[in-house]
């Protein structure tokens, strides 16, 4: 008697544990206008609940994010979570291919989870060039309090969310590029949506305790911009980009290109007083600079006027990069798939070379990806591929994998196909004299190498196959390239984009169709049952559950 009800009580144990859910986060964002002064001048911005940047996203570990999102702007909204590997759910990606837009005076609510991820990212606004205007914001992931991170715990933590700024309107920037000029040059950079003066006049934006040691969460968040971010007398010690823990070197300062973000440590063992932040522009022929204040607790010494000065030429920056190496040995959530860090020894069962290029013809600008200015259609790429009346939106492969002509450019919707679990490499190739740098959504990937000149199968013998940090982020220095590997295991839709705010509003851009032949639920959900309709598709019914 005693040895069955053992056993009953083990089954339900066993029941509950199977059932059990990860906890829930909940959030509501009330996104409006409202006007800020960045950079001393008043000026319309896109607020969430009346901040910029908006509120942090604050979770752990296979956490489910429900963010209710109240759409208060005359236009429509969308929020991608960059970086966020959102696991058979593209439909939660809030890009316009996979989603039908948040109409003004509505509201909608993303559900997602965050699987199997640490590591610090932000969301943005993804349609047009409201990224432009604000609307971003820091996104937090713990790991789970059962798995160390391989330093010890710091005294606080401080997000700085660095970019370049307009003072001009998104919507006079969009009229720009739509009449056919460039947004030329930002008027500022900013951290944190402010740019202290310097003197001794400014608020500290943060204050730290001597002999403490501190986590900065640095994220580039900018329209153009690569930013080299730097402290006053303060060594930053590396300890996680994109996702990964690296190898914890330390640095004098770290180049941050549009998209990227980095964790670092930094201790507070200087002189008591104040010391500035500072992150200014790279690569261009001007210099803009912001600057915040860090401030030792209490400390009545101003900082000094001298700012540590940033480093000179991309290879600088190329050198760098080499440097950042994934720590193997920490625990921690590793990206998707798991296992997949002994990438050097999978077989590459194909080669996507992407060339980025730009065309002035007929006085209308436009840049493409592989000969292709993408498009976004009224009806997403994704519904359409779902109801099975894709073609009548989009044709697939209009790209080709090793192009040769990229002497015109075709303005349409730019989807290539990807084999389901395909292990593959990407090489980015830049043949202009502009730095670029790319996201993909859905994936993390291995940046293995990063070189002048063209690509060539002989440059594999220079990868790196050991340990290349995972990241969803790459640049591609000025006629130069810069080779990734990934497996397809994440069945959607996903966005893969240049981070340059007006490259992309302009066609530098792309969609990757991963599909599951197995149409399983296991590779990707089903349309779920609040998810808007629009399009041609709107008055249609809702298609039978694709996936079982």
């Amino acid at each position: 008697m005693a040895r069955a009800l053992v056993s009953v009580l083990m089954l339900c144990i066993l029941a509950a544990t199977v059932i059990a859910e990860d906890p829930y986060v909940y959030y509501t964002w009330n996104v409006t206008y409202g006007s800020i002064s960045p950079l001393g001048v008043p000026q319309q911005a896109l607020l969430i609940n009346n901040q910029f940047p908006g509120p942090e996203i604050n979770c752990s570990s296979n956490n489910n994010i429900v963010v209710n999102v109240f759409n208060n702007i005359d236009e429509p909204l969308l929020f991608n979570w960059h970086g966020i590997q959102l696991r058979k759910n593209s439909w939660q990606d809030g890009t316009p291919g996979t989603m039908c837009p948040i109409q003004p005076g509505t509201n909608f609510t993303y559900k997602f989870q965050v699987k199997d991820q640490i590591g610090t990212y932000f969301y943005f606004p993804t349609i047009g060039l409201q990224r432009a205007a604000g609307g971003s914001g820091g996104f937090r992931v713990f790991s789970r309090l059962l798995i160390p991170v391989p330093y010890p715990d710091p005294e606080d933590e401080y997000w700085f969310i660095i970019g370049d700024w307009y003072t001009k309107s998104h919507k006079t920037l969009q009229g720009f590029l739509d009449s056919g000029r460039s947004i030329g040059r930002p008027d500022g950079v900013v951290i944190n949506g402010l740019n202290a003066k310097g003197d001794g006049s400014d608020k500290a934006m943060y204050t730290m305790k001597a002999g403490k040691t501190y986590k900065l969460r640095i994220c580039n968040t900018g329209t153009k911009d690569s930013l080299n971010f730097r402290i006053q007398g303060h060594s930053l010690t590396l300890v996680e980009t994109e996702g990964s823990h690296t190898v914890q070197n330390v640095y004098d300062s770290l180049d941050v290109h549009v998209g990227q973000c980095f964790t670092a440590l930094i201790t507070a063992d200087q002189e008591p007083k104040d010391y500035i932040a500072v992150a200014s522009t790279r690569f261009t022929k001007y210099d803009l600079t912001a600057k915040a204040i860090l401030s030792y607790e209490g400390s009545t010494t101003p900082p000094a006027a001298e700012l540590p000065p940033a480093p000179v030429g991309w290879a600088w920056s190329l050198n760098q990069f080499r440097s950042f190496r994934w720590n193997l040995t920490a625990s921690a959530a590793r990206p998707n798939p798991q296992g997949s860090y002994h990438y050097g020894q999978i077989n590459i069962t194909r080669t996507i070379k992407l060339l980025n290029s730009v065309s002035r013809e007929g006085g209308k600008l436009r840049y493409a990806i592989n000969g292709v200015s993408h498009a976004d259609p009224d009806t997403p790429l994704k519904l359409a591929e779902y109801y099975g009346v894709g073609s009548k939106v989009f044709e697939y492969n209009l790209i080709s994998d090793n192009p040769t002509d990229l002497s015109k450019i075709t303005v349409a919707p730019n989807v290539l196909n990807a084999t389901f679990r395909d292990f593959i490499e990407i090489i980015f190739e830049n043949h202009e004299k502009s730095i670029q740098s790319y996201n993909l959504d859905g994936y993390s990937f291995f940046l293995v190498a990063m070189e002048p000149g063209k690509w060539d199968p002989s440059k594999r013998q220079n990868y790196n196959l050991l340990d290349a940090v995972s990241r969803h982020t790459v640049q591609v220095f000025p006629k130069s390239w810069s080779a990734i590997m990934l497996t397809f295991d994440n069945a959607g839709m996903w966005n893969m984009r240049s981070e340059n705010g007006e490259n992309r509003y302009l066609g530098q851009q792309m969609y990757f169709s991963v599909l599951s032949p197995g149409k399983s639920l296991r590779d990707e959900y089903n349309l779920p049952i609040t998810q808007q309709i629009c399009g041609f598709l709107k008055d249609l019914p809702v298609p039978a559950p694709v996936y079982t």
